[in-house]
C-alpha cells in the first residue's frame, strides 16, 4: 500500500504489509480490490497522496502500477517527469523467490505498464552488480544534469 488507509480501515500491521512476507501476501487480494475501488472513484486519488506536501527538487515515485499514474504525473509535472522502468528476467524473479498467482500477477497492479508506456530509462536488474551500477549511474548522472 502506497499509505496506511488500508491497514487501518482493516485492522492491519502496515509494517507487516510492506514487506515479502506471507503476511502481505494474505491480504494482497484485498489490497488490490480495496485500491481499484479507490482508482474507480478517482483515478488520482494515490498519486496525490504520494505527493502530498514533497517539497525536495527530486523525488522518486517508486510505486506506479498504472498507465493512469504515469499520465497524471506528466499532466501535473510535465518535462520533469522522467519515467524508469526496472526489468528482471522471469528466471531472475524465480530465483528470487516470486512465484506466479493467477487473479493477482496478472491484475492491472500488477502489470498495467507492461504496454503503452515509453518509459525514459530502463534499467535491468538480472544480478550483475557492474550493469545494474553502471545503468543507475547513467541516471543519476542525467538527474542531477537537470538540477
Amino acid at each position: 500500500p502506497t499509505d496506511p488507509l488500508y491497514p487501518q480501515e482493516h485492522g492491519l500491521d502496515f509494517q507487516r504489509l510492506l514487506d515479502a512476507s506471507t503476511y502481505k501476501e494474505q491480504h494482497r487480494q484485498g489490497m488490490i480490490r480495496w485500491g481499484e475501488e479507490r482508482r474507480s472513484a478517482d483515478p488520482g486519488f494515490f498519486c496525490r497522496l504520494a505527493v502530498e506536501g514533497a517539497a525536495q527538487p527530486v523525488w522518486v515515485v517508486s510505486d506506479a502500477r498504472r498507465l493512469s499514474d504515469v499520465e497524471w504525473f506528466r499532466k501535473a509535472y510535465g518535462d520533469a517527469v522522467q519515467t524508469v522502468r526496472v526489468v528482471a528476467s522471469e528466471e531472475t524473479r524465480k530465483r528470487r523467490g516470486w512465484v506466479f498467482v493467477a487473479g493477482v500477477d496478472d491484475a492491472e497492479s500488477e502489470c498495467g505498464l507492461d504496454q503503452g508506456v515509453a518509459f525514459d530509462w530502463v534499467i535491468t536488474n538480472d544480478g550483475d552488480q557492474g550493469a545494474l551500477e553502471e545503468q543507475l549511474g547513467a541516471l543519476l548522472r542525467s538527474v542531477h544534469g537537470c538540477l
